[in-house]
C-alpha cells in the first residue's frame, strides 16, 4: 500500500496528513492528525443525477467514535454507537456550512462527505481538523469544487488571543471558530463564523479574526502543495439546460410583477402551475423553474445594489416592527413573547432541581449540563401541511446559538442552584427566528425570576454583493442589509446572527452563499448589528428592565445548605434508610455533592424547611462550651449518658451531676430524662464528655 505523508507545524503543534489506498472506494480520502487527535475525511459522488429536486443534495456528517477516547458508551445491552449526539450533529452542521458555498448550487448529484474522529487526546477540538480534512479530501478529489478551504479557532482573554486552544482556554471569554479561503487576488476572505464570546465588544472580535486570518492562510497554502503531489483530474458535469423558449414565456406573462412580489409566496406557485399548463415535459418544467430562481435573485441584486430598495420597502438598516410581552401562559414557571415582522416566538421556562441537568456523555464533552434552550419549528410556522418528525440539524442548531447566546449571563450554580430549561416555539417564521427566539427566551427567564446578568437581545444582518464572481470580492459592490426576512434571506449572499447585551456580543453565527466575506464588511456588518440590538433592546427593557425579584409560586425552590464531607454517610443512613425517609415525608428531592454541598428542592415550603433542620440536626457537630437540651438514654455506675443531637450521644460523669458529691447517679437523673448539658471536651474517636452542673446557669443552644 502506497501512503504519502505531509506534514506541517502549528506553534510547535505537529499536523501530518496521509493519503493511501485505506478508503480507496471513495472520491477522495485523507487521514489527518494534529497533536494526537486523528480524523478520517472521505467524499463520494453519486454517478446519476437525482431527478425531480430543485437544490443540491449534500450530506455532511461528523461520526464521533467511542474507542477514539479509550471510552465504553452506550446502552448497557448494546455498547456501541447509536444516533449521533447533539455535539456530533453541531459539528456536521458546522462542517457542511463551511463546505457548502463553494460547491456548484446547481449539482445534482448525491455528494456526501463523513469526517470520522479515530482518536482524541483530550485536548486538541476536532472541528477545526474536521473542517480542513473534509476539504483536503475534496480539493485532491475528482469531485468539482472550489475550495480550498481551512478553519482556524481562537480562545483565550482578549489580551492573550491563543490559536487552536485547548478546553481550559477556550472557557476564559473568548471561543471564535472562523473558515476562510483565498480570493481571485489572494487574500484571505471568511465564510464561516461560530463563536460564543462573554460581552466583547466588536474590536476584540476583529482582533480575533485577525489573528485566525495568518493561520488560515498557512492551512490554504498546505493544502494547495499537498494537491500538487497528490490530486485526481475534476470530473466535467452537465451544464444546466436552458430553454430560451420558456424563459421567453416567463417574462412575458410575470415580467411586471418580478420586483413587487419578491416577498410573494404565490409567485412562485403560479408560475409553475403556468409551466405545466403550457408544457408537457419536466425538462422544461424544471428548466423555467431554475431560471425563475436566478431571475429573482438577480432582480433582488439590482434593486439593492442599484436603488437600495429592499422588497418591504425598508431602509437598508431599518428593523421591522418589534414587540414583546411577558406572563403570556398562566402556571409556567415564565414566558415570553418576541415579534419581528411576521417573525414570532413563544419562550417557556421552566426550572428544577439540581438533579434534573442533563447527563452528557461522549468522547469531548461528558459531565452535566444544567441550562438548555430547546428549539422548536414546526410546519405550521412557515404554512406547510406537513407532519412534525421532531428536532433536526436546523432545530438543534439553531437551540444551540440561543444557548450560547444567553449563557454567559446566566448565574452560576452557588448564587441559583437550578436546573434551567427554556423551549422556544416558533409561531409564525419570516427570517430570523432564531434571534427571535434569543429575545423571547431573555424575556422568559427574567419574567421567571431568574437573576440574569444582562438582558441578551439578537439580529440576523444580511449582505446583497454584485454576482461577478470574475471581480475579487474586496472589489465589488455590496450592501449591509438589518434584520433580513423571506427573499433577503433566500436570494441573498450571507445569514449573520449576532447576539449580546448593552456591554458586548454574547454570540454570533455567520454563513454565506457566495465565496466570502472582507474584514471590512465584517466590521461594518457588526457596527449596523450593534445598532439593531441597541434598539431591540430598548423594546424588550420596556416590558421588563430588570430580572423579578422572586420565582413564580408554581417554581420548586432549592436551598442549599453546607455540610461536613464526613457526615454524608449520616444523612444517606444504611442501605440509604434515612434520607429516603427525608425525601418521602417532606416531599422534597436532595442532591448530595462530594464535597457536602447539599441541594434540597421542593414545592412545598414547609416541607423544605423541615428536610433543612432534619439533615442539619444529623449533621450538626457538638462544639465545646455550648449548652445543649439533651435526653438521658442510659445510666451507668460512674455517670449518665446523654444524647445532644440525633445519632450523637456524650457522657456525663458523675462528678460533673452536681456542685456536691454524689453517690448515685439515679439520685440525680434517670433515663428518658430532659436534662440541659454543658460539652465541655472533645476526646479522641468522637467522644464527647459533658457537665450537668456546669450548664445550670447557662441557656440550651437547641432543643432535641
Amino acid at each position: 500500500m502506497e501512503s504519502k505523508n505531509f506534514n506541517l507545524e502549528i506553534d510547535n503543534k505537529p499536523l501530518t496528513v496521509t493519503v493511501n489506498d485505506l478508503a480507496e472506494r471513495a472520491n477522495g480520502s485523507v487521514f489527518v492528525q494534529f497533536g494526537e487527535t486523528t480524523v478520517l475525511a472521505t467524499c463520494v459522488m453519486g454517478e446519476n443525477d437525482v431527478d425531480g429536486i430543485d437544490y443540491f443534495p449534500l450530506s455532511v456528517n461528523y461520526e464521533e467514535k467511542f474507542y477514539a477516547g479509550g471510552k465504553i458508551f452506550g446502552s448497557r445491552f448494546t455498547r456501541r454507537e447509536g444516533r449521533p449526539s447533539d455535539e456530533s450533529l453541531l459539528t456536521s452542521r458546522l462542517i457542511d456550512r463551511t463546505l457548502r458555498p463553494l460547491f456548484d448550487k446547481d449539482i445534482k448529484k448525491e455528494v456526501s462527505i463523513t469526517v470520522t474522529l479515530l482518536s482524541f487526546d483530550n485536548e486538541t477540538e476536532p472541528a477545526i481538523i474536521g473542517i480542513f480534512a473534509a476539504s483536503l479530501a475534496l480539493l485532491i478529489s475528482d469531485i468539482p469544487w472550489n475550495g480550498p478551504v481551512a478553519g482556524a479557532r481562537i480562545g483565550g482573554s482578549e489580551d492573550n488571543l491563543i490559536a487552536f486552544p485547548n478546553y481550559e482556554q477556550k472557557a476564559n471569554g473568548i471561543d471564535l471558530m472562523v473558515s476562510g479561503l483565498k480570493d481571485k487576488d489572494g487574500q484571505v476572505i471568511f465564510n464561516m463564523f461560530e463563536a460564543q464570546l462573554f460581552e466583547k465588544e466588536e474590536s476584540v472580535i476583529l482582533s480575533a479574526v485577525s489573528k485566525a486570518k495568518e493561520y488560515i492562510e498557512k492551512l490554504l497554502d498546505f493544502q494547495l502543495q499537498i494537491q500538487k503531489e497528490v490530486f485526481k483530474t475534476k470530473k466535467v458535469l452537465k451544464v444546466k439546460e436552458r430553454k430560451e423558449e420558456v424563459e421567453k414565456e416567463i417574462l412575458a406573462v410575470f415580467k411586471d410583477r418580478f420586483e413587487k412580489e419578491l416577498d410573494s409566496h404565490e409567485l412562485s406557485s403560479e408560475v409553475k402551475a403556468f409551466l405545466k399548463s403550457k408544457y408537457d415535459d419536466s425538462a422544461s418544467i424544471n428548466a423555467g423553474m431554475d431560471f425563475l430562481e436566478d431571475y429573482l435573485e438577480k432582480t433582488l441584486h439590482t434593486l439593492v445594489l442599484n436603488k437600495e430598495q429592499r422588497p418591504d420597502n425598508r431602509k437598508l438598516d431599518e428593523i421591522r416592527d418589534l414587540s414583546a410581552q411577558i406572563d403570556y401562559l398562566p402556571r409556567v414557571h415564565g414566558s415570553g413573547v418576541f415579534v419581528r415582522g411576521q417573525t414570532k416566538a413563544l419562550s417557556v421556562l421552566t426550572l428544577g432541581g439540581p438533579g434534573e441537568e442533563k447527563i452528557l456523555e461522549g468522547v469531548e464533552f461528558d459531565g452535566k449540563k444544567r441550562f438548555m434552550h430547546h428549539y422548536n419549528f414546526p410546519p405550521f410556522s412557515v404554512g406547510d401541511s406537513r407532519p412534525s418528525r421532531g428536532p433536526g440539524r436546523r432545530e438543534i442548531g439553531h437551540g444551540r446559538l440561543g444557548e450560547k447566546a444567553l449563557e454567559p449571563v446566566i448565574p452560576n450554580f452557588d448564587n441559583f442552584p437550578y436546573t434551567i430549561r427554556v423551549v422556544s416555539e416558533v409561531l409564525s417564521s419570516n427570517g430570523s427566528s432564531s434571534m427571535a427566539s434569543t429575545c423571547a427566551a431573555c424575556l422568559s427567564l427574567m419574567a421567571g425570576g431568574v437573576p440574569i446578568s444582562n438582558m441578551v437581545a439578537g439580529i440576523a444582518m444580511g449582505i446583497i454583493v454584485d454576482l461577478d464572481s470574475t471581480i475579487p470580492v474586496s472589489k465589488r459592490n455590496y450592501k449591509i442589509l438589518t434584520d433580513i426576512q423571506g427573499p433577503e434571506d433566500h436570494y441573498g449572499d450571507m445569514d449573520f446572527k449576532v447576539a449580546g447585551t448593552d456591554k458586548g456580543v454574547t454570540a454570533l453565527q455567520m454563513d454565506v452563499k457566495f465565496d466570502g466575506i472582507t474584514e471590512k464588511m465584517l466590521q461594518e456588518g457588526l457596527e449596523q448589528a450593534k445598532k439593531a440590538r441597541f434598539e431591540i433592546l430598548e423594546v424588550m427593557k420596556a416590558v421588563i428592565s430588570e430580572p423579578r425579584s422572586d420565582l413564580s409560586k408554581y417554581a420548586p425552590r432549592v436551598q442549599m445548605i453546607t455540610i461536613n464531607p464526613e457526615k454524608i454517610g449520616d444523612v444517606i443512613g444504611s442501605q440509604g434508610k434515612i434520607i429516603n425517609k427525608i425525601i418521602d415525608e417532606c416531599d422534597v428531592t436532595i442532591e448530595i455533592e462530594d464535597d457536602g454541598k447539599v441541594y434540597i428542592a421542593s414545592k412545598n415550603k414547609e416541607g423544605m424547611d423541615r428536610a433543612v433542620k432534619w439533615i442539619k440536626d444529623l449533621t450538626e457537630e457538638a462544639t465545646v462550651g455550648k449548652i445543649y437540651a439533651g435526653t438521658v438514654t442510659k445510666i451507668l455506675d460512674f455517670g449518665a449518658i446523654v444524647e445532644i443531637l440525633p445519632g450523637q450521644e456524650g457522657m456525663v460523669h458523675i462528678s460533673e451531676l452536681d456542685d456536691k458529691r454524689v453517690a448515685k447517679v439515679s439520685d440525680i437523673v434517670k433515663i428518658g430524662d430532659k436534662v440541659q448539658v454543658k460539652v465541655i471536651s472533645l476526646g479522641n474517636q468522637g467522644k464527647i464528655s459533658l457537665s450537668l452542673k456546669q450548664a445550670k446557669n447557662g441557656q440550651p443552644r437547641s432543643a432535641n
